[in-house]
């Protein structure tokens, strides 16, 4: 049975068309995947289905009854809500029938025989309900699940508003797997979970009795959960069954089929058009060559979507710095309390190193004390010389106004307008992107903005706090030989192996030396 119909969906941003007569459809308990490269409309689809945004043109309708849980990448949380209260408000609706139950109970005692039997038979039903669901046991249930997310050890009574951006996606992904509701619409859910949490995730995905859509460019994840995937391209949404590599295969064959009929029939068309022109004017041939150019009218042409520009990264190598890019020594990293053990480490110029652990045991707080942008609370840090740093941070500035061109113009005030366009360009950027401004651009696209300035400016270490999260699949792709190509030192996070796996020299657990238990 459909749970939801998209029909003629279209829709567009000024003069960018997103979406051109789009059709979807969602079938109870399928798992489905909605891939794409950075821009294509994922996320955007996703705000037109669930009333977020109004499409230009098209009808949505959901069947009767159906509870939607919908992870958004730029959701929010209210201040003064703690972690506990954000994680227990998916359960609200019982909370609202154990209030009616205990009104009932208190207009018990003033209700004559007819009005109690009524009354009674109403809290048996609610009774029934409260324990279906699991009411009395709602705390055990939030623990297990936020500790299956890592958020215990965040403190459950911790403010909401004073966690970093993917902790808070951590609580709203909480929240939405304790509410199960009919059909769960995730948006990059893995971006801000390490492996060992990805893992749970993945256990819980390939068990769940409801349907979900899932947007991911994390390939091995999307592999083990989805049975049917709906590819966005050139505004157009087009369904296969299987999970990302059974759609892989089947999208080159149908991709070369087309280029080969495509070539064959731009053949055709200048045999056609050749042998009109030559015989069009001569008496003799006329009505041949009128015969073949109302062939050629009737034609269904064949055309190819245009290539979307791949990125390229080349990272600029600035000089040589000294032997060793830093040296702690007892070096505690924290805020109001440590998060470390004392650290006695040290990075040699041309290491590539892996930061692995789970999330919030202070992996982003070692590498912003080792650049001086948090203050350690006990020990020391030296740079060494000749340091120059490319420092690529997990969250962007959600609010910038800028424009990409502004952007990169205020980096690099000597560029012509032709370089910052080329720059960006090269980083897989069309020129609607160039001209918008950064906020509304999609969390892969941002990132190729950021990672824009750190490719054209000279380095020596590059620090990267998961650089993948929201890169599409060729993004990683050109990411990963450009780091692989580097001649300089690595720091970097990241929580896929299959991408750091082949370019570090090592990996640094970080779990050995921290003091949270996670």
């Amino acid at each position: 049975m459909s749970i939801l119909n998209v029909e003629h969906l279209s829709h567009g941003f000024g003069d960018r068309a997103i979406f051109e007569d789009v059709s979807f459809r969602l079938l109870r308990g399928e798992h489905i995947g909605l891939v794409g490269a950075n821009g294509e409309g994922k996320s955007t689809f996703f705000k037109i289905v669930t009333g977020k945004t109004e499409p230009d043109a098209g009808k949505i309708e959901w069947a009767k009854n159906v509870r939607v849980g919908y992870l958004d990448q730029h959701a929010v949380l209210e201040k003064g809500m703690t972690v506990r209260d954000a994680l227990k408000s998916a359960f609200s609706w019982l909370f609202e029938l154990e209030e009616k139950m205990n009104g009932i109970c208190d207009r018990l005692g003033d209700a004559d025989p007819d009005e109690m039997e009524t009354m009674m038979e109403e809290l048996g039903t609610i009774q029934d309900t409260l324990t279906m669901h699991d009411f009395y046991v709602i705390d055990a249930k939030v623990e297990e699940v936020a500790r299956a997310l890592g958020l215990l050890d965040l403190g459950l009574d911790r403010d909401v508003t004073d966690l970093s951006g993917g902790q808070r996606t951590r609580i709203l992904l909480g929240k939405l797997l304790l509410e199960k509701p009919d059909i769960l619409l995730l948006d990059e859910p893995t971006n801000y979970l390490d492996e060992e949490h990805i893992s749970w995730l993945k256990r819980y995905l390939t068990e769940y009795e409801n349907a979900f859509v899932l947007i991911s460019h994390d390939i091995p994840f999307l592999n083990d959960v989805v049975n049917i995937i709906y590819h966005m391209e050139n505004q157009r949404l087009d369904r296969y069954v299987g999970n990302y590599d059974d759609f892989q295969r089947v999208y080159e064959v149908k991709k070369a089929q087309l280029e080969a009929a495509y070539k064959r029939q731009q053949q055709e068309i200048s045999q056609l058009k050749d042998f009109v022109a030559r015989n069009k004017a001569r008496v003799s041939t006329r009505n041949m060559a009128m015969s073949r150019q109302k062939k050629l009218d009737k034609m269904d042409v064949i055309e190819l979507a245009a290539e979307r520009p791949k990125p390229e990264f080349h990272f600029k190598m600035g000089q040589t710095p000294g032997k060793y890019i830093f040296e702690t020594k007892d070096f505690v990293i924290g805020y109001d309390e440590p998060l470390s053990s004392p650290l006695n480490l040290s990075l040699e110029r041309g290491q590539k190193i892996a930061l692995t652990g789970a999330n919030g045991i202070g992996k982003t707080t070692l590498i912003r004390s080792i650049l001086g942008l948090v203050k350690p609370l006990k020990g020391t840090c030296e740079l060494g010389q000749n340091i120059s740093v490319g420092y690529f941070e997990q969250e962007g500035d959600g609010k910038n106004t800028s424009t990409c061109i502004e952007e990169i113009w205020n980096e690099f005030p000597s560029f012509t307008q032709y370089e910052v366009r080329s720059a960006l360009a090269k980083c897989g950027l069309t020129t609607k992107h160039i001209e918008s401004q950064v906020r509304v651009l999609s969390g892969g696209e941002q990132a190729k903005v950021r990672l824009c300035k750190l490719i054209n400016k000279e380095t020596n270490v590059l620090i990267l706090d998961e650089p993948t999260n929201h890169l599409d699949t060729d993004a990683k792709e050109a990411l990963k030989q450009a780091l692989d190509e580097y001649r300089g030192t690595l720091l970097l996070i990241c929580h896929e192996p299959e991408f750091y796996r082949d370019i570090v020299h090592e990996v640094w657990d970080c779990s050995k030396w921290t003091t949270r238990t996670v």
